[in-house]
Formats: C-alpha cells, structure tokens, sequence
C-alpha cells in the first residue's frame, strides 16, 4: 500500500474501481436515537458499532484508506453533557479497539488539535497510534477536534516557522507536508449520511476533486450493504480532473478513467 500522496490539481491521478481512500462524516447518531425514544448518548454507541462494521468491509474490499470525522472543532458548542460523554466514549473506544485494529494489520492515525483533551486521552491516543504504526492492511483515520480551516492554518504557521524565507511565495509542494493528512492519498470518496448535503469543514484542502455522496441514512443504519451502494454511484461518475468528456473517450484502452 503505498504512502505517496498526490494532488489533484497539480497531476491527473489514477482512478481505481474501488476507492484508494474513503472519507465519511458519520452524521445522525442523535435523531436515530430520537427516533427510537432513546437517549442520544444510545445513539453515539450504536455509531461505534456501525464504525466497527464499515472498518470491516473497507478492508475486505481493498480500501487503503478510511477518514472518519468523530468530532468537529465547532462540536464544543454541543450541551457539556454530550460532550462529556463523547470524550469518554472515545477513550473507551480507544482501549477497547486499539488491541483488534492491531491484530488485524490496521493502522490507526488520530488528526486534530489535541491541546484540549485530557492527558488519559492523549497519552492513549498516543499509545494506540505507536501500536499499530507499522500495520498496513488499512490505515485508519479518526479526525477529532479537527476541522478543515484549523488544517491549513496550521500547516502554513508550522511551514513559515521551518521555513520563513518561503513567506512571500511557496507552493502546493511546500505546504503539503505540514498538512494532517500528509501521508495519505486524497480521498476519492466522500460520505455523509444523516441526509445533510455539506462538507462542514471537513478535510478542505483535500476534497477538491473528491466525488460526493450523500446519504439519509442516518449513521447508526449504514452498512454494508449501504457502502457498497455509495461505492456504486462512484464507479459510475466521470473523474475529468479539468479534462473533457471528449478527452476520456480518446484514452487508449485499460488507462485510468481519470
């Protein structure tokens, strides 16, 4: 599995038929918990166990790469209660699940500001990534505290404190580097289900030519069966990267529908 990533707007990638890197916002843990008269907290819990199952399919189906988004820097602004409980159920989910990634080769790699989580939290997060650093079946991504502006912004702070004389001009290739997710191939799938249609400050810089799917199943209810409908609707898109339709048709045969 390589670890090279490449920029969609600086070369034309290959496009594979099943998706090198998928990312998913998991949205609608709360109203499915709602709809079933329970607490929302019930809700985050089943999302676990819908996490569990998709990490499952992407690794039996090829997926490289899986990003998920856990909590948004803008998800502070939930009810203290919930929050709480997010930050414990992610501890939890931490030690209970770190042991299984690493028996089953997955890597796990946690993006996002950590300055305001506990120290048990970020020891653990810590500890679980040196686990299963050299695993290589899947690398498996948790964006928490993390949003897509916060990526950049740092990534040009941390790239002019190396690398000042770079102030009056840099390129892609400069700040690629410094950027979360810098390791790791631009998703060619996106996912969010719960029915909303936005990217909510999700991996900004690297979204640009990833092809969108939007779902109303709400993410305690998402699957199998339902990511292989999302990876479907992939397989039948146009990926032009600028290009014409024309300019595909004229591909020789077996080169990358790109």
């Amino acid at each position: 599995m390589t670890r090279l990533p490449f920029s969609s707007t600086r070369t034309i990638p290959d496009v594979p038929s099943i998706p090198r890197h998928i990312a998913i916002i998991m949205d609608g843990n709360g109203r499915w918990a709602k709809q079933r008269f329970m607490p929302r907290v019930a809700g985050h819990q089943r999302g676990v166990e819908a996490l569990r199952d998709v990490v499952k399919a992407c690794r039996e189906l090829g997926v490289g790469y899986l990003t998920v988004f856990a909590f948004s820097s803008e998800n502070w602004r939930r009810p203290a209660e919930e929050v709480s409980f997010l930050m414990s159920l992610f501890l939890i989910m931490l030690e209970r699940e770190v042991a299984k990634l690493h028996e089953n080769n997955i890597r796990l790699k946690i993006i996002g500001d950590r300055s305001r989580f506990d120290d048990k939290l970020k020891r653990t997060m810590l500890e679980a990534e040196q686990l299963t650093a050299d695993n290589t079946s899947l690398t498996l991504t948790i964006a928490a505290n993390y949003g897509g502006r916060w990526d950049v912004m740092q990534a040009v702070k941390a790239m002019l404190r190396d690398h000042p004389h770079l102030a009056q001009t840099f390129s892609e290739e400069d700040l690629q580097p410094y950027l979360s997710m810098s390791d790791v191939p631009e998703p060619d799938l996106f996912i969010r289900t719960g029915g909303e249609q936005r990217i909510s400050n999700f991996m900004l810089w690297q979204l640009a030519y990833t092809e969108l799917y939007f779902t109303g199943t709400l993410w305690p209810s998402f699957g199998r069966n339902e990511l292989n409908t999302a990876i479907a609707s992939y397989q039948h898109r146009e990926r032009r990267f600028g290009r014409t339709s024309e300019q595909l048709e004229q591909q020789p045969e077996g080169s990358a529908n790109a």
